[in-house]
């Protein structure tokens, strides 16, 4: 615990038997105190490995729901067990668990709600390998996404984020998409509902283990992003009315 709240950690996993040891061998447990991991029906056997260190928590999709369809069920589970911060940490060591501390305590001392891992701050992101073509649309894109949300985050696109559990609980996001989209729609929500987003610098890896959506899904997710973006601006001058931003059940 920090501060008196409960944080867990959730490892939306999805082939990860190779790099899954490393990154939960680097989870502060002196402040963590319970690990979810989901298997999204993973070919291999990142369950087993799960099993062997000892991940109290873990559930496995019978089918592959895709990574929104992962983190559902990864936050679903953060709260039934009383989350008050939930860090989403991806198992293929992409991202240092030794962050964790620097941005659960933003949430925990209420310095922000919200908190992503920046690749982009500090130049981490080409210096670990991140492709070109990625880096270019990853700025175009955040360029666009503050421009329509009306913020200055330094990127939309990381898959390091940590939140209060309040904030999970105020958003309807079982309705998002299963896929990639799931982040961005999770964003636009969060700043709709009058919430603020801290950011660190974080640096990356990018290495043959560490997964990585390929150039045709990228440009899907992109399509996305710029869908999503308009959207949220639609439906804050009141145009459209989406069930994006409507209230949990």
């Amino acid at each position: 615990m920090l501060n008196g709240k409960k944080i867990v950690v959730v490892l939306p996993a999805y082939k990860a038997a190779l790099t899954l040891e490393r990154t939960y061998a680097e989870i502060p447990f002196d402040i963590v105190d319970d690990v979810v991991l989901v298997d999204d029906n993973s070919p291999d056997n990142t369950t087993e490995v799960a099993r062997q260190l000892g991940i109290r928590h873990i559930i496995k999709h019978e089918v592959n729901k895709g990574y929104g369809g992962n983190q559902k069920s990864c936050y679903k589970k953060a709260l039934e067990i009383g989350a008050d911060i939930v860090i989403m940490l991806h198992p293929d060591y992409q991202y240092t668990p030794k962050l964790i501390h620097a941005m659960t305590s933003v949430i925990a001392y209420d310095v922000y709600p919200v908190t992503f891992g920046s690749r982009i701050l500090g130049k981490g992101a080409l210096k670990g390998g991140m492709p070109m073509y990625k880096y270019f649309f990853n700025r175009c894109l955040t360029l666009f996404e503050n421009i329509m949300l009306g913020q200055k985050l330094s990127e939309y696109h990381t898959g390091y984020r940590a939140f209060s559990a309040d904030v999970i609980r105020s958003i309807n996001f079982t309705y998002n998409s299963d896929d990639f989209v799931f982040d961005n729609e999770m964003i636009s929500q969060i700043f709709m509902n009058g919430y603020e987003i801290g950011e660190v610098t974080c640096p990356t890896k990018y290495f043959e283990e560490a997964s990585s959506i390929n150039f045709s899904r990228s440009m899907k997710y992109g399509r996305g992003v710029l869908r999503v973006s308009i959207i949220h601006r639609l439906h804050k001058w009141g145009l459209v009315k989406s069930k994006l931003y409507s209230k949990p059940e």
